[in-house]
């Protein structure tokens, strides 16, 4: 009996071992599946590992390699030179090639025959470029890509490519559901944890190069020489896999932690003051990227509490990093509780400012004029700043997309954002042009995802969340991939290469996006969440200590109508943007479903395309979005014994949440709207089963992200 017993434990502990958790993202590098002949041909393919250069970044190289071809072959790699069929990684310079990869992280990757051997061979003009080819390479073999005869050259269209850590001091992460930070403050300088090394390889892997470590809501403490230490410790481990750190600078830092009684950018002491700072973080770090700063927004110190510009406090941090390459990204995300529409705040703030920034400045806009809404139109700014370069910012923690329970594929929000034509030098000028430098020919670029990372053992909380990562890396390198080419890839490497798996998973992530808008905030209603936790449904809620926090403010629902008039009857918000893009919306009758309430304010019996009425048809873009989560549940279901049990089970009851608190959306936005429009719900529809009244008595205080 005891002997059973043990034994039992033992092959519980194994499974244990080996269950599938999420921790290693895409980078699981099991073994070919369910496909002899392409393993037989992958192995024939490369039977040697021969690395040029011992530097950290090779030696990050050589790891990565025989990590991935010994998982993926499930055989052992020698690392070596043998008499054919050997994969060579190594610099340009280091293989004495005559072949150009393009630019300092570009990468070649091609099959040559020399001498009579057969080599397949991975090259760049710098080690970070090898590292990032190495990684494409195991990407075509996880994905189940032909990999005899190459000839592959990619290179990144943006050159900041960033993750922005929303995370604090004390380890809480703002707007973060996925655990506390993954950054130990109280351990480093002298423990590095493993989870650190695979950050920087997860990154690498998807060609995202720098990490602001802290939120923007900053904390001076980040700037003195005990944690600047700690910062370095940090730096030191992401160097080698290309990855820069930044730090969010606190506008008032002169004064909180250096004592001055002014931190006016244009005094001459506190000029000092960074400048001598810059010279102490670049002495402990030399590649230290720069920082990002949050100013007057929000509470948050800035250079208007002194009278000044934001292009004056811009610059001074500017210049006191300029001496050491480093550069300065100032966030647009302000607005004005006087003003009469939130919408129009930074375009009125920043454009009177484009060309008086220094050339080491990047301007940080957020993809839409509010607050990384399900949808949003995109903000006017990328349209109206040529003189200036400016950076995307978009959201991966869900914190108005179901937060860290629904499934929500974000690349098509992404894309959708980055195809749109800004109309700024006529067609085709689209946001990734603005972004990417093209359109106006700026040579600094620039694009961020506000980080939903954590110390959940998966990383993001929910599984799914890993592929807004992913995703957000493989716009940055190459924005013209499609929603569905990403998925596809995320998919081979995550779970499994099987058509029928990647079929069905594609499916259910490219109907996320549209499923949650929906069931959230269709037509263009936006910001109808609770206060605070923005957590679920208060379209009720008035009593915020501003109007521009309030649901209310954006939806102005009345006996009338519904929406926020943003035509010259209304805001003129839609006066921000060029003549063409302006047309596309100021007709009522021809504006797009999508941002109908974004920019009017229009009856309830306001004839849809659909032919609906407006009533009839929230009705059902309600229901819809609940009907979507049912499908994405009903296909989840199907593919039971195709995924590992332990994600599987994860994935099933979080979808499950995820209904429930769709049903919940579209209870509470129907029956709160319908004691505006006085219809009744259209009698083929599932009926709300508890009373406005029974939904707005419940309280969330403890949910994340209050």
């Amino acid at each position: 009996m005891r002997k059973t017993l043990l034994l039992l434990l033992s092959l519980c502990l194994v499974h244990l071992l080996h269950a599938e958790d999420g921790y290693n993202l895409w980078l699981r590098y099991k073994r070919i599946d369910n496909n002899n002949l392409l393993l037989t041909s992958y192995r024939k393919t490369i039977t040697a590992i021969q690395i040029k250069g011992h530097s950290p970044t090779m030696e990050a190289v050589r790891k990565e390699l025989e990590l991935g071809l010994n998982g993926l072959l499930d055989t052992h790699i020698p690392t070596k030179d043998t008499t054919t069929n050997t994969l060579i990684a190594g610099t340009r310079e280091a293989l004495n090639l005559e072949d150009k990869p393009t630019g300092p992280e570009g990468f070649l990757i091609i099959s040559k025959v020399i001498n009579g051997k057969h080599y397949t061979i991975i090259t760049a003009n710098t080690e970070t470029g090898v590292l990032y080819g190495a990684f494409h390479f195991l990407r075509l073999i996880q994905t189940h890509q032909p990999i005899e005869n190459l000839h592959i050259t990619s290179s990144p269209r943006v050159k900041l490519r960033l993750l922005n850590h929303w995370d604090n001091l004390n380890r809480y992460v703002e707007r973060g559901y996925a655990g506390i930070s993954i950054w130990n403050w109280h351990t480093l300088p002298d423990y590095i944890d493993d989870r650190y090394i695979d950050y920087a390889r997860a990154n690498a892997s998807i060609g995202i190069n720098g990490a602001v470590l802290n939120n923007v809501n900053a904390n001076a403490t980040i700037l003195t020489g005990p944690y600047l230490q700690k910062v370095a410790a940090l730096a030191n481990i992401l160097r080698p896999y290309g990855i820069k750190v930044y730090l969010s600078a606190r506008f008032s830092a002169p004064m909180e932690i250096g004592h001055l009684k002014t931190a006016d950018p244009l005094n001459d002491t506190v000029r000092q003051w960074w400048q001598a700072k810059a010279k102490e973080i670049y002495q402990l770090i030399p590649d230290f990227g720069g920082f990002l700063v949050k100013a007057n927004s929000e509470g948050q110190p800035g250079p208007q509490n002194y009278g000044r510009t934001h292009a004056d406090g811009a610059n001074m941090l500017a210049e006191a990093v300029a001496p050491f390459g480093g550069i300065i990204i100032w966030r647009a995300f302000v607005y004005d509780p006087q003003a009469n529409d939130r919408f129009k705040q930074a375009y009125n703030e920043f454009t009177p400012l484009d060309g008086k920034f220094r050339k080491n400045v990047l301007v940080q806009v957020k993809n839409g004029p509010i607050d990384f809404q399900p949808r949003e139109p995109f903000s006017p700014l990328f349209g109206a700043m040529p003189q200036t370069p400016l950076m995307m910012e978009f959201q991966l923690t869900q914190e108005y997309l179901g937060q860290g329970t629904h499934l929500v594929y974000e690349a098509p929000l992404f894309k959708e954002v980055l195809d749109a034509d800004t109309y700024a030098k006529g067609p085709n000028s689209t946001i990734a042009k603005v972004i990417d430098g093209s359109l106006y020919d700026h040579t600094l670029s620039g694009i961020a995802g506000v980080s939903n990372i954590g110390n959940e053992r998966n990383w993001t909380g929910h599984l799914f969340g890993q592929a807004n990562w992913y995703a957000l890396g493989r716009l940055a390198w190459d924005h013209t991939l499609s929603s569905e080419q990403i998925a596809t890839e995320w998919i081979g490497q995550t779970f499994s290469n099987d058509p029928a798996v990647v079929t069905s998973i594609k499916q259910i992530m490219l109907a996320s996006r549209e499923a949650v808008v929906n069931y959230m905030t269709p037509l263009g209603l936006h910001h109808i969440m609770g206060n605070g936790h923005h957590y679920g449904p208060a379209p009720w809620s008035n009593k915020a200590p501003r109007p521009d926090w309030d649901p209310i403010y954006y939806h102005k629902a009345d006996a009338k109508g519904i929406g926020f008039d943003r035509t010259a009857t209304g805001t003129n918000a839609l006066q921000q943007y060029q003549p063409a893009v302006r047309q596309l919306y100021a007709d009522s009758n021809t504006c797009s479903d999508q941002y109908l309430l974004w920019f009017h304010h229009v009856s309830w019996q306001h004839k849809m395309h659909s032919g609906r009425t407006l009533w009839n048809e929230l009705c059902h873009k309600y229901q819809e979005g609940v009907d979507t989560v049912s499908a994405m549940q009903h296909k989840w279901e199907q593919l039971k014994g195709y995924i590992d049990p332990e994600r599987f089970h994860q994935v099933q009851m979080l979808l499950a949440i995820q209904h429930k608190e769709a049903i919940w959306w579209r209870n509470v936005c129907l029956l709160y709207f319908q004691t505006f429009s006085g219809m009744p719900f259209p009698a083929n529809y599932e009926q709300p089963d508890h009373t406005l009244e029974y939904y707005q008595q419940q309280h969330f205080p403890y949910a994340p992200g209050n």
